[in-house]
């Protein structure tokens, strides 16, 4: 399979799961609320291209699977360069542009945010706050992007990934230790 292929050596943060688990579980939750097989496909690619060899990668998804979802791969990287840039700014622009996306590819987007955030709030609960050290925004960065983007899907895209990313979200710290 090529996302796994992609993706062979990356486990979740902190965790030693391979990555592989949280593309599957974003694909999941793609179909599962009706989404399409072309999102069900970008689910399992969804950062292909950020983590792995940027437009080339990006070039490489268009050849093999098309054009819609390459555009939801797209849709769903917040950098093309390496090193990345600096964290908040970086987040910050996803942010700004995320409600004007296509609705095919804010709910690759909302999948990957909803198990990101159910992974977060579950390490959480397993080991505190030495969790929040796994991220370069640190607790207030993490919880206040995660909050945005809960504010922003249940705008954008309402129904039952923006209610679940809702409920995780509202079970995190305070920004503020």
């Amino acid at each position: 399979m090529y996302a796994s292929d992609l993706h062979r050596t990356q486990v979740r943060k902190g965790s030693g799961t391979p990555y592989i688990a949280h593309l599957l579980s974003v694909s999941s939750r793609v179909l599962s609320v009706g989404g399409t097989e072309v999102q069900a496909i970008a689910g399992l690619l969804h950062d292909a291209a950020e983590d792995q060899g940027g437009r080339a990668t990006l070039d490489d998804v268009r050849k093999r699977f098309g054009s819609d979802v390459a555009q939801i791969v797209a849709d769903c990287t917040d950098s093309w360069v390496e090193p990345k840039p600096a964290w908040r700014p970086r987040k910050e622009a996803y942010l700004s542009l995320l409600p004007n996306k296509a609705t095919s590819s804010l709910l690759v987007s909302l999948a990957d945010k909803v198990d990101n955030a159910e992974a977060i709030l579950n390490d959480y609960r397993n080991i505190g706050d030495n969790l929040w050290g796994r991220f370069t925004g640190g607790r207030e960065g993490t919880v206040w992007y995660y909050r945005r983007l809960s504010e922003i899907f249940s705008r954008a895209l309402p129904g039952t990934l923006a209610r679940q990313l809702a409920l995780t979200v509202s079970d995190f710290p305070s920004e503020q230790p």
